[in-house]
């Protein structure tokens, strides 16, 4: 008898534990996502971190910072962010879910102005992020590939208010 219940025990804390696993979907719980990505346009270089507990993008590199590494947003529509510097800005903010596909977040784009908080993340294949984004019925898209793995690290708390 004893045997039994220590069989119905681990089964019932077994079952608990898959019942609670599809609502982990935080974004600890996304490594694939997490790393140096190379965007589709000027060589541009991405880093997606974890970002209270969702997914967020900061520029790190392109043609453009690299011609001139003060590089400021004067493409933004919103005046009083003008002057804010490209490098190290968020592009992509606040996006939740996984393993293979997130929303509910904003992707901004300081080489054109254009933002959108009607976007996804998919991660199509190991390595390859498509990054969409729609205004009203049309939508952009493009394609990044994974450089390398984001270092072993707590959250980042360098996401400064930089916001699009």
């Amino acid at each position: 008898m004893r045997r039994r219940r220590h069989t119905r025990r681990t089964s019932g804390a077994a079952a608990l534990l898959l019942a609670c696993v599809p609502f982990a979907a935080r974004a600890e719980n996304a490594p694939g996502i997490f790393g140096v990505w190379a965007t589709q346009k000027n060589h541009g270089r991405v880093e997606v971190f974890p970002c209270e507990g969702r997914v967020c993008a900061r520029i790190l590199d392109g043609d453009q910072i690299r011609a001139n590494p003060n590089q400021r947003d004067v493409l933004n529509p919103d005046p009083a962010k003008r002057s804010r510097r490209v490098l190290g800005l968020l592009t992509l903010q606040g996006y939740a879910g996984g393993p293979t596909q997130w929303n509910d977040g904003t992707v901004y784009d300081p080489q054109t102005g254009d933002g959108s908080s009607n976007s996804t993340l998919s991660l199509v294949a190991p390595g390859i992020l498509r990054v969409e984004g729609c205004v009203v019925f049309l939508c952009r898209s493009e394609t990044w590939t994974k450089l390398s793995p984001l270092p072993d690290r707590r959250e980042n708390s360098r996401a400064e208010n930089r916001s699009p």
